[in-house]
């Protein structure tokens, strides 16, 4: 997704309560209303903490970007 407006569309859609980060549980529940039931909270967890670059266990748009572009 190298678009910078969809990819802000579809952070804003993850980002439930609009506070400019997505936690593990924003994820878990974007991934289920796509589908995915099977993730649980600790794979939800270990997914965002391995994009999270500066340790605060959620994902700014920055480290949303940095991820999609890898």
């Amino acid at each position: 997704m190298a678009d910078i407006e969809a990819a802000r569309k579809e952070f804003q859609r993850i980002d439930t309560d609009g506070d400019g980060f997505i936690t593990a549980a924003e994820f878990k529940s974007a991934l289920a209303q796509g589908g995915d039931w099977n993730v649980t909270d600790s794979v939800a967890d270990s997914i965002i903490a391995s994009r999270d670059l500066n340790g605060d266990k959620v994902l700014s748009f920055d480290e949303f970007w940095t991820f999609l572009n890898k």
